[in-house]
């Protein structure tokens, strides 16, 4: 694995330093380069700057255009960042981890990662981007409880110890662990990316130990925060991405200030990556997100009102969006997902009912649920046969697929016979079973509501589940309500997607499978546990989930591939057997509207969060307008 990364490396340093030493700027730029209020492009590039020169039918383009995106929720300023994808490390199309922002990595044994930052490398305002960065990060930010209470992340603690980081030079960055963290890169390269560095230059204004201490009490009060840490805290959104003052190392930088309706975001005269003629990426000069209800999307893509759009889109869309496509002008592309299910079944075993906790925790209760789910239903009806029916894990073009694994029957004999064993075969007038308290089997399946795609499978899945004597309701709600209420107990089962990565190697984090996240909606308070070092959560207490954390700490220290794999299949065969989550259907396509005229979108293509950033992979700063309609001017 060392030696991949390590000739990955190579290989990228190698294309980067074969480029064409004549850079050409944007045009949108002309007039701030001539007036001298922004250097030439030469004096503004890193040395060596990123080549993006992917090849194939993916030929360089030319600058200019503004592109055109529609998102459900003003919050989604983020997804900026998500598609602009700019990383220290990040995923390529292969799903292999290479350097971006950083000119190189050195990793020995795992544990020792010597970071080496590009010469010139500048933020979005022009500012040095330096060691110095980092070091404020660690020092001032990370360790500093007043804005961090919880210290350093969990990504960067390896037995609850944090590691030794180190600034031998400005731009040079090392940390070291006593034992490996093979954790470490994916975070960095992740779509909501551990952040391991801030524009130490702009934060101090609003940092107690560097600030002017009259000025920082003023600007708390202006802002109504109750003090200098929480009002830091709100000017340092890099993922968030709300703060348009915040300088940034992304392709676009934000223009407007929330709130609004239409956000502008402008290009960054400092990015690092150029293409293979030395012309400065991104090419288009403008985004403009407009934020509609989720609802209106897909009529507003119908409407022509996005150039590059899959947000809100679902398969259901699909032969709306191909009618309109044939007298609109865009093409509707199906690329494939990874999610090892589209959508998934959540019964919470941290449910703060004590009734409801004892139903979820009993792997009886869980797999009759499953058995009662008729797949090859709701593969017909919602996706037209297309998706891949059973259990939510890793797909067949992962190393680590096992047939075995993912199939799963319809069988309500056998869920009625689980459900019988369990004692509860008395029913009421409908045919719903009593639980042990006496009250119906009715369970309230919670939803983040945004579009019909869930509400429709479950529809199908409650008149299967009511053969079983189980009575569904659906309980639509906004989505930060919807996890608040999982993370808290309140709901006992929620649907979501399957797991993000359904095609993972061996050496890929087996931790989606595994209780360390309070994200994951069947056991939250198991993974807050964890992410909180036992401050906050509940310890696991069930031997299959204590099995899985064991394995996956195996599966950290373990030196091969082959080691590796092993305990993989080992967490795999757990995952099944247990029935944590209940999957439905899997490898659904999903449809991607792109304008006729932008180019260097490909055709086929993996719409995935983690890891994929939906388009970051395919970065979004190297598609290009065909034409300049909508060339921007200053915002």
């Amino acid at each position: 694995m060392k030696q991949a990364i390590a000739i990955l490396f190579a290989l990228a340093l190698a294309a980067t330093t074969a480029v064409a030493q004549t850079y050409i700027d944007s045009p949108a730029l002309a007039d701030d380069v001539g007036a001298g209020r922004l250097p030439p492009l030469a004096q503004r590039l890193p040395q060596p700057p990123l080549v993006h020169a992917p090849g194939g039918d993916l030929a360089p383009g030319q600058h200019g255009g503004e592109l055109r995106i529609i998102m459900g929720r003003a919050q989604d300023v983020r997804m900026m960042v998500v598609y602009g994808y700019a990383r220290l490390v990040g995923y390529n199309t292969r799903f292999e981890i290479e350097p971006d922002i950083l000119e190189a990595v050195d990793v020995a044994e795992d544990r020792v990662f010597t970071l080496r930052l590009r010469a010139g490398h500048r933020w979005s305002d022009g500012q040095p981007f330096t060691s110095a960065d980092f070091r404020y990060w660690w020092d001032d930010v990370a360790n500093n409880r007043q804005i961090a209470p919880a210290g350093p992340p969990q990504a960067l603690l390896v037995d609850g110890k944090p590691p030794k980081v180190e600034f031998p030079d400005e731009r040079t960055v090392r940390f070291t662990w006593a034992k490996p963290n093979p954790y470490f890169l994916p975070a960095l390269a992740g779509p909501a990316p551990l952040y391991i560095y801030r524009p130490a230059h702009y934060l101090k204004q609003f940092h107690q130990k560097y600030a002017d201490k009259a000025k920082l009490e003023d600007q708390v009060k202006a802002l109504r925060v109750r003090n200098w840490a929480q009002l830091h805290n709100r000017m340092d959104n890099m993922y968030r991405n709300d703060n348009p003052d915040l300088p940034t190392l992304e392709p676009w930088m934000l223009h407007t200030r929330p709130p609004s309706e239409r956000f502008i975001f402008v290009r960054n005269p400092y990015f690092h990556r150029i293409d293979a003629n030395g012309r400065q990426l991104p090419y288009a000069d403008r985004v403009a997100m407009s934020v509609a209800d989720a609802k209106l999307i897909p009529l507003k893509v119908n409407a022509g009102e996005a150039d590059l759009q899959a947000r809100g889109l679902a398969f259901n869309n699909y032969t709306f969006l191909r009618q309109a496509s044939k007298r609109g002008e865009f093409d509707v592309r199906l690329w494939n997902t990874a999610k090892g299910a589209q959508l998934a079944l959540y019964p919470n075993l941290n449910a703060e009912d004590p009734t409801w906790r004892a139903l979820n925790r009993d792997v009886r209760f869980r797999r009759a649920l499953s058995l009662a789910v008729n797949r090859r239903e709701i593969n017909q009806v919602a996706y037209f046969g297309l998706g891949l029916e059973g259990h939510n894990t890793v797909l067949p073009g992962s190393p680590l697929f096992d047939k075995s694994l993912r199939e799963a029957r319809f069988d309500l004999k056998e869920a009625n016979r689980l459900l019988d064993a369990m004692g509860m075969t008395k029913r009421d007038g409908r045919g719903v079973r009593l639980m042990p308290d006496g009250k119906p089997l009715e369970i309230t399946v919670h939803t983040a509501g945004e579009d019909t795609e869930q509400t429709d499978v479950l529809q199908l899945i409650h008149d299967t589940w009511l053969e079983a004597g189980v009575k569904l309701y659906i309980k639509p709600t906004q989505r930060e309500y919807f996890r608040n209420l999982v993370f808290a107990g309140k709901s006992v089962m929620s649907i979501w997607g399957g797991v993000e990565n359904g095609l993972p190697n061996p050496g890929t984090s087996p931790e989606e499978f595994v209780p360390v996240s309070q994200q994951h909606l069947q056991w939250p308070k198991w993974g807050q546990f964890v992410e909180t070092g036992g401050k906050s959560g509940e310890a696991v207490d069930d031997p299959a989930a204590k099995e899985l954390a064991a394995l996956n700490e195996e599966w950290r220290v373990a030196t091969d591939d082959a080691q590796r794999a092993r305990l993989w299949k080992r967490i795999l065969a757990i995952h099944a057997e247990q029935v944590f989550t209940i999957g439905l259907v899997a490898n659904v396509p999903q449809p991607v509207v792109v304008a006729r005229r932008l180019r260097n979108v490909p055709e086929v293509g993996i719409y995935n969060w983690e890891p994929g950033s939906f388009f970051g992979i395919y970065r979004p700063d190297y598609f290009w307008f065909a034409d300049s309609r909508r060339t921007a001017g200053a915002p």
